[in-house]
């Protein structure tokens, strides 16, 4: 059986050799997922100009209702989010970064949202 601490070192493995091929611009940004045990993070990046465009993720802001962000509910809202705050800045066509995680379970429901609420990918 393999150990989280090896586990999340073969992740960012894989990770690093997709990013070298794979670059995010202002007309086409990088759709970038992180996933932890209890949260789904991600970000619209341009990597020429190194500028987030916009984020979102499953942290509860003060005053919002605490949702559990560790299920595919969860990352199914933040897909949204993420597409509706890209169209807001005026991007429709991203590059699916998916961190070198399996695109299964939460990964997967998160893309499928986005693709559903205007994204291209």
């Amino acid at each position: 059986m393999i150990k989280p601490r090896e586990r999340n070192v073969i992740r960012q493995r894989v990770h690093t050799r997709i990013r070298e091929k794979m670059s995010g611009t202002a007309e086409r940004p990088r759709l970038n997922v992180y996933r932890s045990l209890n949260h789904i993070y991600t970000q619209l990046i341009d990597d020429l100009n190194g500028v987030t465009i916009a984020a979102a993720s499953s942290m509860t802001k003060k005053g919002e209702e605490a949702v559990y962000g560790g299920n595919i509910e969860a990352a199914k809202l933040v897909g949204k989010l993420i597409a509706e705050r890209g169209i807001e800045k005026g991007v429709k066509k991203v590059v699916f970064d998916r961190g070198g995680y399996l695109y299964h379970g939460r990964v997967k429901a998160l893309a499928e949202a986005a693709r559903e609420a205007g994204l291209d990918f």
